[in-house]
């Protein structure tokens, strides 16, 4: 028994074209004479069954379109839902403008965190009453004494050089030790990152008074003099040389991002933002200072 022969798959377009044919076969003998009747006829029909034909092609090429680009749109956007937010901020420390005392930062440091904390304390009572100073001399030579800066603000408050942790430490005891009913007291820290600050006390809602620079520019050696004045903080002996550095600034640290740490400044009057890589090393050249209050 022989087998019946497959007859091949026609070409859509010759399936197409057969179709047409057919019709115009089919017209009546006077119909057909009209050659020009007839193409318009076959035309309409080609555009008709064009139209029905094509929205077909044109879904399955959009879907096939989507299906390729659907998994680059999905990893795309992947990092960024995965991205998570790095920080902490401490709220209601004021700001108050470094406007009288031009040399004061480290007490316009120092009152701006008190009254975070709540204490009832400004800058003028805090100098005034509080802050431990020790003003520059000359002998007949032109020679220049003056502090250890761990010991005394060195200088006049307004012309001066400046005053380091453990000498500010022990002028704000002075005040707290005033305050009934209070025992936290102010810690001098060295050594310390402002990264580890963070993770220690900003992480807690402590604010820190940090040493660093002015607008976070380099600071170098600018004055020098021969210690004249030292007390149980000093590093320095009496007839030792030391010296300050030019920008040296103080402000209070109360957040970070990712990429920043935050500080209430008095020279820029407001809340400022410093890299976190710049501010660290500013930070180190001042000698990783700070003051906290617990």
């Amino acid at each position: 028994m022989s087998k019946k022969k497959r007859r091949p798959k026609q070409n859509s377009f010759l399936r197409f074209f057969s179709i047409l044919s057919r019709l115009a076969r089919s017209f009546p003998y006077k119909l057909k004479r009209n050659t020009t009747v007839v193409c318009a006829v076959l035309i309409a029909l080609g555009i008709i069954l064009s139209a029905v034909a094509m929205p077909k092609a044109d879904t399955e090429k959009k879907e096939s379109a989507e299906q390729k680009t659907e998994p680059t749109t999905v990893a795309a956007t992947q990092p960024a839902a995965a991205k998570t937010a790095v920080g902490h901020r401490i709220n209601g420390i004021p700001i108050i403008s470094q406007d009288y005392f031009k040399a004061g930062c480290e007490t316009y440091a120092c009152t701006m965190m008190l009254q975070g904390l709540g204490y009832d304390i400004d800058e003028y009572k805090f100098v005034e009453n509080y802050l431990i100073t020790s003003s520059f001399s000359y002998d007949e030579a032109g020679n220049m004494y003056g502090p250890d800066m761990n010991s005394a603000f060195a200088g006049d408050i307004f012309t001066g050089a400046g005053i380091f942790c453990p000498a500010m430490a022990k002028s704000m005891n002075k005040y707290l030790d005033t305050v009934k009913n209070d025992d936290r007291r102010a810690y001098p820290i060295k050594g310390e990152t402002l990264a580890q600050l963070c993770q220690e006390y900003i992480d807690k809602d402590i604010p820190v008074m940090t040493w660093v620079t002015t607008y976070m520019e380099e600071s170098y050696e600018r004055l020098s003099w021969i210690v004249d004045y030292v007390d149980e903080n000093a590093e320095c002996k009496v007839g030792d040389t030391t010296a300050w550095r030019q920008n040296e600034h103080c402000m209070v640290l109360i957040g970070y991002t990712d990429k920043e740490y935050i500080f209430c400044d008095s020279v820029a009057g407001k809340v400022v933002a410093h890299d976190k890589q710049l501010a660290e090393t500013r930070f180190k050249e001042i000698g990783n200072q700070a003051v906290v209050v617990k």
